[in-house]
C-alpha cells in the first residue's frame, strides 16, 4: 500500500509545526513564538519510520488576504492531486489543528477548514487538541469540539478521532512541567485510517473529476442548443431533423471525446446509436411533429421554429451525458446498444414533449424571443438532467 498523505490545517500560532516534529522525531518544520506563523507555504515531511507523509499548510491568520492565501494554497495542491501523475498527492487523512488553550473552537475557523478542504468530502478527520496542558481542561475542550462538529452538516460525519496533544516539554514552574503526550495515539489512531483514507481520497478525487467533466458537458449542450437556436430560426422548410444532423452529430461527439468514449469499434457503435435514434431517428421525428402542432400559440413560425431546434438539440445532449457518464463510471458499456436506443428515446418522449411544450407557452406569455437558447437549457437540465435521469436506467 502506498504511503497516505496527511494535511495538517489550523490557525496561525496553533502549534502544528511543533506537533509535526514530534511525530516525526526531528527538527523538520520551522517553528517559532508570537502571533505570526512559521510555515509561509505548503510543505512536505516525511520520515523513514512514519508510515504516512505529512503537508504542512499556511496558518489562517486574522487577515483576510492572508486567509484567502492559506486557503487557496490548500485548493491549489488538492487540484493538482486530481492530474495524471499526481496522484500520490492526494489527501486521505487531515489533522484540524485546535488549541487547547483556547475557550471555544470559533465557527470561522471549521468555515475555514471547510472551504480549504472542499474537495475532500469524504476523507477522515482527526481533531488535534494542542497545547493541552491541562488535564481537568481536556474533557472540556473534547465536548466543545464534538459540539462544533456537530453543527457542521458536512464535517459531523467525517470526524474520526479527537485527540489532546502536548508536543514538547512545557514549563509550568521552577518544580512542575507538561510533558508530551498523545503523540504516539496520533500516530496510531492515523495509520489505522489511512487504508480507509486512501479509499476515501480516490472517491473525492473520482467525484471532483466526473463533475469538472460534468460542467464541460453542460457547457457544450449550451453552445450546441444556441447554436440550433439560431439554425432553426431560419426561413427554410424545417420538415425533419435533417437540418439539425451536423449540429447533432458535431455535440455527440464533443461529449463521447470528453468522457473518453471515442476509441474502438465498439465506441462507434455506441456512439452512432445515439446519432440514429436522436438525429434522423422516428423518436426525434415524432416530438417535431408534435411539437409543431401545439394549439393556441402566437409565435412566429421561425420562433416556434427555433424552440423546437434547440429543445431537441438540448435533450440529446442531456441523454448522450447521461448515457456517456453510466459507461465512464464503468456501470454500463458501450456493448449496451439497445439500453442507450432506449435511453435517447426516452429523452424524446412524451414528457419532453409536455416540457417543450410549457417552454413556448412561457416564451409566449413572456414575449422575450432573444434569451430562448439559455431558457431551453436551464429548464431541460433540470428536467432532463443526469441527476434526474434514474428513470432510464
Amino acid at each position: 500500500m502506498k504511503r497516505g498523505n496527511i494535511l495538517v490545517i489550523g490557525n496561525s500560532g496553533v502549534g502544528k509545526s511543533t506537533l509535526i516534529n514530534a511525530v516525526l522525531g526531528e527538527e523538520k518544520a520551522a517553528t517559532g513564538r508570537g502571533s505570526k506563523g512559521t510555515t509561509e507555504e505548503l510543505a512536505i515531511h516525511e520520515s523513514k519510520v512514519i508510515p504516512f507523509r505529512i503537508i504542512d499548510t499556511v496558518g489562517f491568520e486574522p487577515s483576510f488576504i492572508k486567509e484567502h492565501k492559506a486557503i487557496n494554497a490548500v485548493k491549489k495542491w488538492s487540484k493538482d492531486s486530481a492530474k495524471e501523475g499526481h496522484e500520490d498527492n492526494q489527501i486521505n487523512v487531515i489533522w484540524f489543528c485546535v488549541e487547547g488553550t483556547t475557550s471555544k473552537l470559533f465557527p470561522e475557523t471549521i468555515k475555514n477548514l471547510s472551504r480549504a478542504t472542499s474537495m475532500w468530502k469524504s476523507v477522515p478527520v482527526v481533531v488535534v487538541i494542542t497545547k493541552s496542558y491541562s488535564v481537568p481542561e481536556r474533557e472540556m475542550n473534547i465536548k466543545m469540539v464534538k459540539d462544533a462538529f456537530a453543527e457542521q452538516k458536512r464535517y459531523s460525519k467525517n470526524l474520526a478521532e479527537i485527540i489532546p496533544v502536548v508536543a514538547s516539554p512545557y514549563v509550568l514552574n521552577d518544580i512542575a512541567f507538561a510533558a508530551p503526550e498523545g503523540i504516539t495515539e496520533l500516530i496510531d489512531a492515523t495509520n489505522d485510517l489511512i487504508p480507509e483514507g486512501i479509499k476515501a481520497g480516490k472517491k473525492d478525487v473520482s467525484t471532483f473529476i466526473l463533475n469538472r467533466k460534468r460542467a464541460f458537458a453542460q457547457s457544450i449542450v449550451g453552445l450546441t442548443t444556441t447554436a440550433a437556436v439560431t439554425v432553426g430560426a431560419i426561413p427554410v422548410p424545417f420538415a425533419d431533423a435533417l437540418i439539425l444532423t451536423p449540429i447533432e452529430i458535431g455535440q455527440i461527439n464533443a461529449l463521447a471525446k470528453l468522457y473518453e468514449i471515442n476509441k474502438g469499434e465498439d465506441s462507434k457503435q455506441f456512439i452512432n446509436s445515439i446519432i440514429e435514434v436522436g438525429t434522423v431517428g422516428i423518436a426525434a421525428k415524432t416530438a417535431i411533429s408534435a411539437l409543431k402542432a401545439i394549439p393556441g400559440i402566437n409565435l412566429a413560425a421561425s420562433v416556434i421554429n427555433a424552440i423546437i431546434a434547440g429543445s431537441i438539440v438540448a435533450a440529446i445532449g442531456e441523454g448522450s451525458i447521461y448515457a456517456f457518464e453510466k459507461v465512464y463510471l464503468g456501470e454500463k458499456s458501450v456493448a449496451d446498444i439497445d439500453w442507450v436506443k432506449k435511453v435517447m428515446e426516452v429523452k424524446l418522449s412524451s414528457q419532453f414533449i409536455e416540457q417543450v411544450t410549457l417552454i413556448t407557452e412561457k416564451i409566449a406569455k413572456s414575449g422575450n424571443t432573444k434569451d430562448i437558447g439559455k431558457f431551453i437549457t436551464d429548464l431541460l437540465v433540470t428536467v432532463f438532467g443526469v441527476t434526474d435521469s434514474k428513470k432510464t436506467a
